[in-house]
């Protein structure tokens, strides 16, 4: 038998008295599909199963509230003090248990920015109820205040956080009872216990307040309360912030306090970092795609030290090289992953067997947060699957081979590709350039764009390997589909950069964002970008990072997130770093040798600059599409072609093709 590649990643290890198969344990993440009971449903069910199909030593549930009433923040969560949601939560603990993993329930109480009033006043009227019986619930934290809404806030009395605390023991017995084998306390990024904890937030003066003991004796009586529910050697994590990454916010130094603290009491101590509430810190809690792999191990290794409870750490992990050594150096025990177990379930699985160069690595653009905060809904930009896997367990139609000829090798090009071949069709994947890819390609020299450059190459040789015919340097015809007489055509054919109607526009100093992105050594010194969305965005601070000195002009009065608004917020971070000067409300009129004109709030301004890159957007190829359309029995497009659309919108678009092709819609 050869021996493993990463022996620390797959070395099992003993939490109380359960076995875990190895060090990868799937992060708590919660879940906007369920009934209006907020009960977890089928799509539920196989969200969770499939991390545990993929390997994971643990797979925790998320955002289970001890108390509907009181501790809820979101729309759906899971109501886990309903009797009638226990069958719910045996068929997800089932799921995951059956495969091998460890199920673990996450068990929170949201204190001060439990918006139950808000949500039964505003958000139920638009989305549907989600608390039972119409019950209103007050909001508590540990001192007086007033919501985002305007509700007051009720400083919890003794016998409130008494009943809490019941609250806490009794899920855990629910928990335990409905087959879960580890509890997760949610000690961290701002919720109840945390409030509690935090001398900036706590400022009681009774038992539960004044001194660092007093703070923590709601965490300390919640520990003991699930300790009592669940038994002696049943395994009990606690996550907690080990920095709160902002200023008022408790620092690592006191971090380490909570930990010793609760050394000993628990059976593992799973350090994150930042507060929902710090500015900035929700793109450091789940790190964006400018921060460095794993940048919050540092809180974790730190914490080791102090404490002899193993110690999990997560964030910004998708490197099995990286994870590895964080469990060898002894940094941490374990290695926890949330977003890179939506991009790729079959992680650990993959990297046990070797194959980690098969490995999707999470983009960290954030998607998956953005979609899921204004769709409720799960999405990732790398895997077209997520969301939807029920409706591919009970896809039972087989297709008939056929002939299929795609246009355009690029992100929705592959994928097509790939799940045409899967499906047992003959593909040939006809690409204009020298290479797959498309015009993502541009971005090979980005620093932060790393994670997406190796998904492109990981694609293509997947797409190889899968027995793709590939040519390349070969643009689709209606001549050259004569030739090769396909059944089907998919045109993955993109779009092409909108060059604005400006004086000037074509004049030795204007350039295109995509010829920049390829050559960025020929920009000069200062830099005007015309257009502030993404692409010009994600370009200036390239561009900055590079020592320029970057103005962004924008007609409309807001920068555009292209849907993005949890990425948008790890721009507008870079930006403000960097310095980008951004003009909103203002248009250019002309473009000149030393700079641009604009008009502005401010009437007509001159901005000097040795280089004016345009980035407005782009144009689909509708002719190319129309061309293509008649050549063959059944056509279909995607992307960019039918309209400007982000990678996520792309692979989706084509997977969902490609099932199509071959079976009687």
């Amino acid at each position: 038998m050869s021996e493993l590649k990463f022996p620390h990643l797959f070395e099992p290890i003993c939490l109380g008295k359960t076995l875990f198969r190895n060090r990868i344990f799937a992060s708590p993440t919660g879940h906007h599909e369920m009934t209006p009971d907020c009960f977890p449903d089928a799509e539920v069910v196989a969200f969770y199963e499939h991390k545990a199909k993929g390997g994971a030593a643990s797979v925790c549930v998320g955002d289970c509230i001890v108390d509907s009433l009181t501790g809820q923040s979101h729309v759906k969560q899971i109501h886990i003090d309903d009797p009638l949601v226990v069958p719910s939560l045996t068929a997800v603990a089932t799921a995951i248990s059956r495969h091998g993993a460890v199920a673990s329930a996450e068990l929170s109480h949201d204190g001060k920015f439990s918006h139950v009033p808000e949500l039964v006043g505003g958000l139920v009227g638009e989305y549907g109820p989600c608390l039972k019986y119409g019950e209103v619930g007050e909001t508590w934290g540990p001192v007086e205040g007033v919501t985002a809404g305007g509700h007051p806030i009720k400083q919890m009395t003794d016998e409130f956080i008494y009943y809490v605390i019941d609250c806490f023991g009794k899920a855990a017995a629910v928990a335990k009872h409905c087959g879960f084998g580890m509890i997760t306390i949610h000690g961290g990024h701002g919720w109840l216990l945390t409030q509690f904890a935090s001398p900036f937030v706590n400022t009681r003066t009774d038992q539960w307040g004044g001194s660092f003991e007093n703070r923590m004796r709601l965490t300390y009586y919640v520990i003991d309360a699930i300790r009592k529910a669940v038994g002696p050697n049943f395994p009990i994590e606690f996550r907690m912030s080990g920095d709160e990454c902002f200023e008022g916010g408790y620092d690592l130094d006191y971090g380490v306090r909570i930990a010793k603290a609760i050394d000993g009491k628990v059976d593992l101590i799973h350090v994150s970092a930042g507060n929902h509430e710090g500015p900035g810190t929700f793109v450091i809690t789940h790190p964006s795609q400018y921060l460095e792999d794993g940048c919050n191990v540092k809180f974790a290794a730190e914490i080791k030290k102090h404490v002899k409870t193993p110690v999990a750490t997560v964030g910004a992990l998708s490197d099995p090289y990286l994870m590895e050594e964080i469990i060898a150096s002894g940094k941490a025990d374990v290695v926890q992953m949330a977003r890179e177990l939506l991009v790729d379930p079959q992680f650990p699985n993959k990297v046990r067997r070797g194959e980690d160069e098969e490995v999707h690595r999470c983009l960290r653009c954030e998607t998956c947060f953005s979609y899921a905060f204004t769709n409720r809904y799960h999405r990732c930009a790398l895997n077209p699957r997520l969301g939807s896997y029920v409706d591919d367990k009970f896809d039972i139609r087989k297709a008939k081979p056929q002939k299929v000829l795609i246009a355009g090798g690029g992100v929705g090009g592959m994928q097509a590709a790939l799940t045409c071949a899967e499906r047992g069709h003959t593909v040939i994947l006809c690409e204009k350039t020298e290479r797959l890819g498309g015009v993502l390609n541009c971005e090979r020299g980005v620093s932060f764009k790393k994670n997406l450059v190796g998904y492109l190459d990981r694609q293509a040789a997947l797409v190889e390997k899968a027995g793709v015919e590939i040519r390349l340097n070969t643009e689709v015809t209606p001549e050259l589909v004569k030739e090769i007489r396909p059944d089907a055509i998919i045109a993955a054919v993109g779009s092409v950069p909108v060059k604005p109607k400006i004086p000037g526009i074509d004049g030795e100093n204007v350039k295109g964002a995509v010829e920049v992105y390829k050559a960025p050594e020929t920009v000069g010194k200062r830099v005007v970008i015309l257009g502030g969305g993404l692409v010009g965005l994600e370009l200036a601070i390239h561009l900055g990072d590079m020592g320029k000195k970057v103005t962004v002009v924008e007609m409309l009065d807001r920068l555009s997130d292209g849907g993005n608004l949890i990425l948008m917020q790890a721009i507008d971070t870079q930006l403000k770093r960097l310095g980008t000067d951004i003009r909103l409300n203002t248009r250019a009129v002309e473009i000149t040798p030393k700079g641009i004109v604009c008009e502005g709030p401010e009437g007509k301004v001159r901005i000097n600059a040795d280089t004016v890159i345009y980035a407005v957007g782009q144009r689909p190829l509708y002719e190319t599409v129309q061309a293509l359309s008649p050549c063959a029995p059944t056509f279909s497009y995607l992307g960019d072609c039918r309209m400007p659309r982000v990678i996520a919108d792309a692979n989706r678009e084509a997977y969902n093709i490609a099932r199509d092709i071959g079976v009687d819609r």
